[in-house]
């Protein structure tokens, strides 16, 4: 298995610090508002690599964070006339919803910021007496970047090339600084935001300390991959590999992965241009499979742009996988044919392993999921020539147990859903409409839920609750 590696821009073979077991860590979001299509990217895209992984028998220990405290979500905050908390955690629900809906597996741990205070209070204490960090006089601690020799090594930067400040790292308190070119490891707490106390301060921590110390307490000092959206790289990822390393002295991680941009109609997706959507919005339109698909039909460091035309075209695509695999079940619901397969099935088997092989040779060159699913097509288009009712039912099941795994390693759901009937939408939405009455809420959010996963859009309106199909 090769992995293009951001810290030295090439294919490596993978070896894992432990034979068998993988310590993963992705950045995931800041949970202030509903995850954008530009979030999901990363989220599919290392999904798929952890379920290629265990495919191949590894024990993935997947790890992804929510940042709970930002300005983002005091922001929010203070709009709304609510708290950070309450805010980050109705979006961290909403999160799990979508991803859930895009079949992404939850982590093995979820942790958030302001968890794990403790741990980046003795972190930067840690760096304070090895003389990474000082101590401003207003409280703010900052880190000394030149003091790490290693730094710009991930991002391939110049040290000297920044000199005067980077846009990307001066922060507020600039005067307070050694060195333009030092970052933020604690700040202190300002009117109406939430703070925690400190050795320095009552404050909260800046945004880089947290990953390197969720890194650190779930998955050790020395990891084997870390991931997220190439716009990490720097000075994100970069300031975690100077915390990280200087702290506990070792190598941080040995494989980093970077997933490229994901443009709307070959424009950076903004709100100012209009062309800023949300998962749900998109949801709204697409069956969340849709959205996996087109995803994964482009190799995760290529940028990727998002359309109109491209999502018909990658829902025609899968359509064309989900009726393979309807054709499958059918036969094997008639049970025309025998029990046991012959010779000549025998040897349609051996050749349909040639897919198998090529799906893997793709996944294992970094995790080319692009050419893996040309792969799935062309067993598509196998099982289109070769399989009938004429079929015995042990080749029939063989060859859609092989379907069903590619499938699944790309972490698509390829059974075609029945569709609901008119009567049952609207038994649901009388159901839906007494729970209201009743104030069981939650009740009331799973039945639309329900119909949403369904393809049922609900209008609540004076006139009462309209529908239709999406």
């Amino acid at each position: 298995m090769q992995i293009f590696n951001t810290l030295t821009r090439s294919k490596e073979d993978f070896k894992p610090i432990e034979p068998g077991k993988v310590r993963m860590y992705v950045c995931g979001p800041t949970v202030y508002n509903f995850i954008h299509i530009g979030n999901a990217r990363p989220m599919i895209v290392f999904d798929t690599v952890r379920r290629y992984m265990e495919y191949k028998g590894l024990d993935v220990n997947y790890v992804s964070n929510f940042t709970d405290v930002d300005d983002k979500i005091i922001k929010e905050a203070i709009e709304e006339g609510s708290t950070s908390e309450e805010v980050s955690q109705r979006f961290i629900a909403e999160c799990k919803k979508d991803m859930a809906s895009l079949n992404v597996k939850p982590a093995t741990t979820h942790p958030l910021a302001t968890g794990e205070i403790d741990g980046m209070i003795d972190m930067i204490s840690t760096l304070i007496e090895k003389g990474y960090a000082y101590r401003a006089e207003d409280g703010t601690v900052y880190y000394r970047t030149r003091k790490f020799e290693g730094y710009g090594k991930l991002s391939h930067k110049n040290i000297d090339d920044l000199e005067g400040g980077h846009r990307d790292i001066k922060v507020t308190g600039d005067d307070n600084k050694e060195d333009p070119l030092d970052f933020v490891l604690w700040k202190p707490k300002k009117e109406g935001e939430p703070f925690w106390e400190s050795p320095w301060c009552d404050g909260r921590p800046g945004w880089h300390i947290e990953c390197s110390v969720m890194s650190k307490k779930y998955l050790g000092d020395e990891i084997d991959i870390h991931a997220g959206g190439e716009d990490l790289i720097f000075p994100h990822h970069e300031n975690e590999i100077a915390q990280s390393e200087a702290a506990n002295g070792k190598q941080f991680s040995r494989y980093w992965m970077h997933n490229a941009f994901l443009n709307i109609d070959n424009k950076k997706m903004s709100k100012s241009l209009g062309n800023f959507f949300t998962v749900r919005e998109i949801l709204e339109k697409y069956d969340p499979m849709v959205l996996r698909f087109f995803m994964l039909n482009a190799h995760y460091r290529s940028p990727l742009n998002f359309s109109a035309d491209l999502m018909e075209a990658a829902k025609n695509s899968l359509l064309r996988i989900m009726t393979a695999e309807e054709k499958l079940k059918d036969l094997l619901a008639a049970g025309n044919g025998a029990e046991t397969k012959t010779a000549d099935e025998e040897n349609l088997l051996k050749e349909s392993e040639n897919y198998v092989k090529k799906f893997e040779d793709a996944m294992e060159d970094d995790f080319n999921t692009a050419d893996a699913i040309a792969a799935v097509f062309e067993l598509v288009k196998f099982i289109n020539v070769n399989v009938n009712e004429e079929r015995s039912k042990e080749f029939v099941t063989e060859i859609k147990k092989t379907l069903d795994t590619l499938s699944d390693v790309l972490g698509l759901k390829i059974e075609k859903e029945e569709e609901l009937l008119d009567s049952d939408i609207e038994a649901l939405i009388q159901e839906r409409q007494d729970a209201r009455k009743n104030k069981d809420f939650a009740r009331a959010d799973e039945i639309r839920d329900i119909l949403k996963d369904k393809g049922i859009i609900l209008e609540d309106s004076r006139e009462g609750v309209k529908w239709k199909r999406a």
